[in-house]
């Protein structure tokens, strides 16, 4: 089966963490270099814990502004639409549908999403983008593959010092 429930049993994770990195570029590196090195990397997981949500503001959100993200919204769904009514036309006709599309899909998307703004009464007048980040990423390998994995890693010169310092003690 390919894909299965991931659940992590926290006692097993702690006995069979190969290393723990401190952003996820690193921990994929590691798992990329023991994939390039043989290693059966379908029995690790990488686990990222003490997960913070972060909200990067991106500048303050107007009705115009509402009404402008709603048109381009609106834009490429009156695209859509005008090119499934185009497909039963001919000539220049589906050019037309097309146009009418986009036109009134303009239309209809800036105006729902003016009164989308309206609605909320100024009670979220600014616009963001969300992203979950982790503290740490944990290499764990299921199956007793730990061991090998760590030295493969420190072969390679990829293990983190701290774990190093762990595993040899």
């Amino acid at each position: 089966m390919m894909y299965g429930r991931l659940t992590v049993n926290p006692v097993q994770a702690a006995w069979n963490t190969v290393a723990r990195f401190d952003d996820y570029g690193s921990a994929q590196r590691a798992v990329d270099r023991l994939s390039d090195d043989g290693f059966p990397v379908e029995h690790l997981d990488i686990v990222g814990s003490d997960l913070r949500l972060v909200e990067r503001v991106t500048g303050r959100l107007t009705k115009w502004r509402a009404a402008a993200a709603g048109a381009a919204s609106g834009l490429w769904a009156g695209l859509l639409i005008g090119i499934l009514f185009g497909l039963f036309t001919t000539g220049h006709a589906w050019l037309a549908m097309v146009a009418a599309g986009i036109g009134l899909g303009i239309l209809w998307g800036g105006i729902f999403g003016f009164a989308a703004h309206l609605a909320t009464r100024g009670e979220r007048d600014f616009s963001s983008l969300r992203g979950l980040t982790a503290t740490h990423y944990d290499l764990i390998a299921r199956e007793g593959g730990a061991e090998p994995a760590r030295a493969a890693l420190d072969r390679a010169g990829l293990l983190p010092a701290a774990a190093e310092a762990r595993w040899t003690e």
